[in-house]
């Protein structure tokens, strides 16, 4: 049961005075504290008074009760305190009874009191929780505990909220039913093929399907009286004509002994029992895959639904097998593998309960561990989806089946599969083609985000004749621009060597002059200029002088070389 807690409200007036804020589940009451410094100094004869309703009263008193109107308001301020959110109830009761007064982080914003909640006050608030009752006129310790009982209850029921339509608890409730049943049903037709081979030993060589085994036996009884008018019945049942025949030619030459009327009364019945045990598993199964399209569409699309209904159940529940990641959903199932491998330090396994899914099986002994580890990436992004989206769809885990059928045929053929980006755009695009932007809202944010990419695409493809258009231009502009740089150097190249560095030598003179005019003014422009027209001059005539001699000194190198 909830029980309340206590906030304690300093006030400025006149002089110190302290009043505690108490929780109860009757509702709020404020305390007036009495002698503040002396309490403070004397901790501990606070404690033994506690105890003593006589001497506690003598130090605190009530100043105001404000009693819950309903079982509702009070469930309301309840959650309103677990929040820490002021609810109207305790801001009107607080304004009223309190000048300037506010609680909690909430009501410091609201009212700007200072709060003090260890020390005495720890003391103070066991004391009133302790002679509450007394303490209150017309409240009674019966009427208080009653009312803490209701509330708890009422409180406990709001917090467990389930949607009904998506509980995993009868996944996994209905997955250990369906496993419990196939043992039994083993066990059980083990039995009656061991009774009823007593009388008829032949018939298990001819049918060896258990289900099947049992209504034969509950249809032929006694094998003596099996004549060819049965010869229908027994087709209904084997679904084969062959088959009916070779039982009934069994019959005639069976080397069973015979067996009492009371003892095929018992084959029967029990039989019986087998046959709607049998029955009543197909309709569980069935149920397991309606509960499996509500709670996990995609998980179901992606690996079927026994096999995740067994992921979810090893789990926990969905919320657990979201968490997990997909290195942990791989070996789900085989722990005791991979403790015994890590304790003798032997290879781990590869897989756990995902090794009964149809991908495994048909991959190749080789590439078995990589679909594994493939199939449980996927297994886990589809456990998300179904984990934390409120929109029960499946074409998701359709999706993420054929990107592992891709894959599939990679190993075998090595034709390359599409990346997982291009296949969740197309997933989005199909639900919100089939679903509204609200509903397309309620998915997690990770595939929200693909919907905006996706509807931006969208745009852009409905948009494509005026964004062509622009690009047009724009590759006309640029063609225009290289059409007249190709002119000027064909016009430079006609002209001759000469004029081309001479444009130079006047680009190079305006800036030589900018800069002189930046650094040492604009009176002194001239004389850098006339160095740099020398310079020029210097390095031009000395160019022709060292490109000679290089061609030499390359032969000398040449020749050094052959010799060596």
């Amino acid at each position: 049961i909830w029980q309340a807690g206590s906030l304690t409200l300093r006030l400025c007036l006149s002089q110190v005075l302290i009043h505690v804020l108490f929780e109860h589940a009757a509702g709020y009451a404020l305390f007036a504290v009495k002698e503040v410094e002396e309490i403070g100094m004397l901790l501990p004869q606070v404690e033994e008074s506690v105890l003593n309703i006589g001497k506690f009263n003598s130090m605190v008193s009530l100043a105001a009760f404000f009693p819950f109107k309903s079982a509702q308001a009070a469930l309301e301020n309840m959650n309103a305190i677990s929040e820490g959110v002021v609810h109207a109830d305790l801001k009107l009761f607080l304004e009223t009874n309190l000048p300037h007064a506010k609680i909690g982080a909430a009501l410091q914003e609201e009212f700007g009191i200072s709060i003090q909640t260890g020390g005495v006050v720890a003391e103070i608030t066991r004391g009133v929780r302790l002679h509450f009752h007394s303490l209150v006129k017309g409240l009674t310790g019966q009427a208080a505990s009653k009312a803490q009982l209701g509330l708890g209850h009422s409180y406990s029921r709001a917090k467990v909220k389930f949607n009904v339509n998506r509980v995993d608890n009868m996944i996994i409730q209905s997955i250990a039913l369906l496993d419990q049943l196939d043992k039994d049903i083993n066990t059980f037709s083990m039995r009656v093929r061991e009774w009823y081979g007593y009388h008829f030993p032949e018939l298990v060589k001819i049918v060896p399907d258990n289900s099947m085994y049992c209504r034969l036996a509950q249809l032929i009884g006694n094998r003596k009286e099996l004549s060819e008018e049965s010869l229908e019945s027994l087709e209904e049942v084997v679904m084969d004509n062959a088959k009916a025949q070779a039982i009934l030619e069994a019959s005639r030459s069976s080397m069973g002994m015979d067996i009492s009327p009371i003892d095929l009364i018992n084959i029967e019945r029990f039989s019986n029992r087998v046959v709607s045990l049998a029955a009543y598993r197909l309709e569980l199964q069935e149920y397991l895959r309606s509960k499996m399209s509500q709670v996990a569409p995609n998980l179901a699309a992606l690996i079927g639904e026994v096999v995740g209904a067994r992921l979810i159940s090893h789990a926990g529940s969905l919320t657990n097998l979201a968490k997990y990641p997909a290195s942990t959903v791989q070996i789900l199932g085989a722990e005791k593998a991979l403790f015994r491998a890590l304790k003798t330090r032997g290879n781990t396994p590869k897989y756990g309960l995902i090794f009964h899914s149809t991908f495994i099986g048909r991959a190749a002994a080789k590439n078995k561990g990589r679909i594994s580890r493939y199939l449980a990436n996927k297994c886990t992004i589809a456990s998300r989806i179904d984990c934390f989206s409120e929109v029960p769809t499946s074409v998701f885990g359709d999706k993420l089946r054929e990107q592992v059928e891709e894959r599939l045929s990679f190993y075998e053929t090595g034709e390359v599969p599409r990346k997982n980006v291009d296949v969740m755009k197309e997933a989005v695009k199909e639900v919100s083609s089939s679903q509204d932007e609200a509903e397309v809202n309620q998915l997690p944010w990770s595939f929200q985000t693909l919907f905006k990419i996706h509807s931006d695409s969208v745009n852009a493809m409905e948009n494509g004749e005026e964004d062509s258009t622009v690009v047009k231009k724009k590759k006309k502009k640029r063609a225009a621009e290289e059409m007249e740089v190709q002119a000027q150097e064909a016009s430079a190249a006609e002209n001759g060597a000469e004029e081309a560095p001479a444009k130079k030598k006047k680009k190079q003179k305006a800036e030589a002059e900018e800069a002189a005019a930046t650094d040492n003014g604009a009176e002194e422009t001239n004389t850098p200029a006339k160095k740099k027209k020398k310079q020029k001059t210097e390095t031009e005539d000395a160019e022709p002088a060292e490109e000679a001699p290089e061609a030499p000194a390359s032969e000398k190198k040449k020749k050094k070389k052959k010799k060596e």
